[in-house]
């Protein structure tokens, strides 16, 4: 497999200390969310050499298998730790994985003893990699500093939200976008024929934003819930939304 910051890594290589794999997407927008934490634990922890993190790069879209486009998007995220490019799900499968972002973490011995799916637990997450930490650290040695304090209000542990507008994938979502102009259905994607083509989709959320193709660049675009063609081939995956703050 491809790896990205490191030759290659396997997991029996790893054993000895806490080791954090978490499988994301480029192109979602809650695996943007997720990554000011682990860029953080990283600086905290692994760079001291008590923990592990691995990223598992699973694409969600067609074009995201592609390792030209993954390696560049990946490198815009300016992730610390190793990646490996995961195309044809391999790992993914391996995990028994649903969703994106996940986060696996196994103690010193390969068990795992911590599993979550999507965005938040993070304070839940850094307490079960300051105990692993310590399980490594008999002595009492490591002097670990205090959990991250949340960086969103919709973070802090106990946060009551309303849910956001369910993501859209299309074309199979086809029906809650208003179209304008000529659209062509794709495998993962609906694709504008014509300059001036436009999709329009109502929504709840904190921010919404275009999973774009074709002849723009690859991956998420910030939007008001339109997308307007400027020319022909431009490729509409779907809207993702973001979570509104709590009241």
């Amino acid at each position: 497999m491809q790896w990205i910051g490191v030759a290659f890594l396997r997991m029996a290589q790893q054993i000895g200390r806490p080791i954090l794999v978490e499988f994301f997407d480029s192109a979602r927008i809650n695996s943007y969310r997720t990554l000011p934490y682990l860029r953080a634990w990283h600086q905290r922890y692994a760079e001291a050499g008590l923990l592990r993190i691995i990223g598992v790069h699973s694409p969600a879209y067609s074009f995201g298998r592609d390792a030209d486009v993954a390696v560049a998007s990946i490198g815009r995220m300016d992730i610390p730790y190793a990646v490996v490019l995961d195309p044809a799900f391999a790992v993914w499968r391996e995990y028994g994985n649903r969703g994106w972002p996940a986060r696996y973490v196994f103690d010193r011995r390969g068990v795992l003893r911590f599993v979550h799916w999507g965005e938040g637990e993070y304070d839940e997450t850094e307490r079960v990699i300051q105990e692993l930490i310590v399980e490594t650290d008999p002595e009492g040695e490591v002097e670990l500093p205090p959990i991250l304090d949340p960086i969103r209000p919709e973070d802090v542990p106990g946060a009551e939200m309303d849910p956001q507008t369910a993501d859209i994938a299309l074309p199979a979502d086809a029906q809650r976008v208003q179209f304008v102009g000529a659209w062509s259905d794709g495998a993962d994607y609906v694709e504008a024929r014509e300059a001036g083509a436009a999709a329009t989709a109502r929504f709840r959320a904190g921010d919404a934003y275009a999973v774009l193709s074709g002849t723009v660049e690859p991956g998420l675009h910030a939007t008001d819930g339109t997308v307007v063609a400027e020319a022909a081939g431009l490729r509409l995956h779907g809207f993702q939304f973001t979570t509104l703050p709590p009241a």
